[in-house]
């Protein structure tokens, strides 16, 4: 990720909806694809602050109205926008309880992580889309709760119920993406991920898992798919329910960190390719900030199209030993926490190549 400037000179941030120098309103342009100061006001007509665009705008509903985005939509010349939510909102089928408190809060964690994931799919140039456009499975997202309170610090497995009724599972199904709400409580997150004994658990990481089962159906099923086993294996065999059962009764594959990017990999070879997904998409948001931080130097290639893959994982394990070395003088637990063994880099290179050979110009939509 990179960082934007605002008309004053001060840095703005990505998830910035102010600049707090000059106090100018900021939003990101859909057109020149920037986080820029809001000429204007939002009675009288905005545009975009970057003197190379100058583009009309109006805020996102979910930005003027509820305070949860920094997105902007393009206006155009006869009017208001016939859908006034941007590239990010328009794809929410659910949204969370506002009139429970903190409900708002949660929202707004959740946006901002899904905001990071698409600028990231916007750069490699993934497709997606909604019914409307034309797109099967057609791609959006829910964010519920569960239908009791859970009391702080209980846990639950993929066959719970509640009062006879069933947890939310954080999951995707066939384009539909759910996250549970309780993720986006922090201190939730954090008893969930030591329960499960994972390195990491992040909003953005469920965001980035996720959206690998969306393009697996998307860019593999029905057309990648024998491509696809001979580098993660059948996955008729076993069946993904025999699968599942098997790990948590077991546990993950006792070598799993010779061969997978995490221990849930081991479970399936759908699992296998969501977290490798994950790997890879992890490695681009890292070299993409590494680079525009000037920690790389001038490597203006290193996720551009035709790119070498194993370039990027060198780069990748560097920056990386540097981050965790970073983080531990601070006492912190490390950024880079997967492995970068032959096989799991062979895997991501799967992925690399199926990026490559589906990827588009980035482009507003």
């Amino acid at each position: 990720m990179r960082t934007f400037d605002c008309s004053c000179g001060e840095t703005l941030f990505f998830d910035n909806t102010r600049c707090m120098s000059c106090g100018a309103d900021a939003g990101f342009c859909p057109v020149c694809q920037k986080l820029v100061p809001l000429v204007g006001s939002d009675e009288a007509g905005l545009r975009c602050g970057n003197t190379a665009c100058g583009a009309a705008l109006v805020k996102c509903n979910n930005y003027r109205y509820e305070r949860v985005c920094n997105r902007c939509v393009v206006l155009p010349a006869d009017g208001e926008p016939a859908e006034p939510l941007c590239s990010c909102c328009r794809y929410n089928a659910v949204i969370p309880d506002l009139s429970k408190e903190d409900n708002r809060n949660k929202w707004r964690r959740l946006e901002a992580a899904k905001r990071r994931l698409f600028y990231q799919l916007d750069l490699l140039g993934l497709p997606r889309g909604t019914e409307a456009d034309g797109f099967d499975p057609p791609l959006s997202f829910e964010f519920k709760e569960d239908p009791v309170p859970l009391w702080s610090g209980q846990t639950y497995d993929n066959n719970e119920l509640l009062n006879g009724q069933e947890v939310v599972m954080t999951g995707h199904l066939n384009g539909k993406i759910t996250i549970n709400l309780r993720e986006a409580d922090p201190v939730e997150r954090e008893r969930l991920r030591v329960h499960f004994g994972e390195r990491h658990r992040s909003l953005i990481g469920h965001f980035r898992h996720e959206m690998a089962h969306y393009y697996w159906d998307l860019l593999i099923k029905g057309r990648r798919e024998p491509a696809f086993a001979a580098v993660f294996g059948d996955p008729d065999a076993p069946s993904y329910s025999d699968a599942l059962q098997a790990y948590y009764q077991r546990g993950p594959s006792p070598h799993w960190a010779q061969h997978f990017a995490s221990a849930y990999a081991s479970m399936h070879p759908w699992e296998d390719f969501a977290e490798t997904f994950a790997a890879y998409l992890e490695m681009v948001a890292i070299l993409d900030t590494a680079h525009h931080m000037g920690m790389l130097g001038p490597l203006d290639l290193l996720i551009e199209p035709g790119v070498d893959h194993d370039r990027m994982v060198t780069a990748y394990a560097y920056v990386g030993t540097a981050l965790n070395e970073l983080n531990r003088t601070m006492g912190l637990r490390d950024v880079l926490t997967r492995p970068l063994t032959k096989p799991v880099v062979e895997k991501m290179r799967f992925v690399h190549d199926l990026i490559e050979a589906v990827r588009a110009p980035a482009s507003a939509e």
